[in-house]
């Protein structure tokens, strides 16, 4: 099977109205299972989220070379093969949920042939909003317009879901609890995971590995595998010692960064 993720020597940027380039992150080397979850920490304009945009072929990279399910990251927008949950739920707000959901194959014009009615009535139990369908995102919590979202994200059966701090906005108890229906979903669906976090229990609770990237400047710092800490489904409780303990990694590593 190909990886869901393989960069070697990846330049990362954009380019100006000059015609320069203004580089973010340099020499990434990454390798990403199909099926994996990887937590992505770093300080501020270290890149993190130009990895992403460059993932999903939202952005062109300025070098190197890299395949998304062993094809162009374009091939793989294409096949819808990509899903991408930003930090703010961009849910429409004159849309209702079911209809926010829905709106990748409405945008597609695939709707009459996808299923879609029965995709999203099983989304929304999935992500427990049962009955929430017929809302607008103003009637919801902040947690639940992030479940839409991740629903919307979903629709189309993406192998490879790419989520650019969703749960940054929420309170404490909101985030943690979506953490683990996140982790529920990820171990039903067997979606490959990127998670963007500036939280570090939040990276190494949900992570199977934590990628740290350093600014100025961008590149990978350090890649901690945190499966032999973990049950094998990646289970763990956020006060285990070896939990602890790598969380005390990851901040030291972070302080150099």
């Amino acid at each position: 099977m190909a990886a869901a993720v393989e960069a070697r020597s990846l330049d990362l940027g954009y380019r100006n109205e000059d015609a320069g380039t203004v580089s973010v992150l340099s020499g990434v080397d990454l390798t990403v299972d199909a099926g994996e979850f990887l937590s992505i920490l770093g300080p501020s304009g270290c890149g993190k989220s130009t990895l992403l945009r460059v993932i999903a072929d939202l952005l062109d990279p300025l070098g190197g070379e890299i395949s998304i399910l062993g094809k162009s990251p374009g091939e793989a927008r294409r096949a819808r093969e990509v899903g991408f949950v930003f930090q703010d739920s961009t849910l429409l707000p004159w849309r209702t949920v079911t209809a926010n959901i829905e709106l990748p194959y409405v945008i597609g014009g695939r709707y009459a042939v996808s299923g879609a009615p029965d995709r999203t009535a099983g989304l929304l139990g999935m992500l427990g909003l049962d009955g929430l369908g017929g809302r607008y995102p103003h009637q919801l919590s902040g947690g639940q317009r992030q479940r839409v979202a991740i629903a919307r994200a979903l629709l189309t059966e993406p192998k490879l879901l790419l989520m650019d701090e969703p749960f940054g906005a929420l309170d404490e108890i909101t985030r943690d609890r979506l953490n683990d229906e996140l982790l529920r979903l990820w171990r039903r669906t067997g979606t490959t995971i990127l998670f963007v976090t500036h939280s570090i229990m939040e990276a190494v609770y949900l992570g199977q590995r934590i990628m740290v990237l350093s600014a100025n400047p961008g590149r990978i710092r350090a890649i901690r595998d945190l499966r032999g800490a973990k049950e094998a489904d990646n289970r763990c409780r956020r006060e285990d010692p070896a939990i602890v303990a790598a969380m005390t990694d990851m901040r030291n590593v972070l302080e150099t960064a």
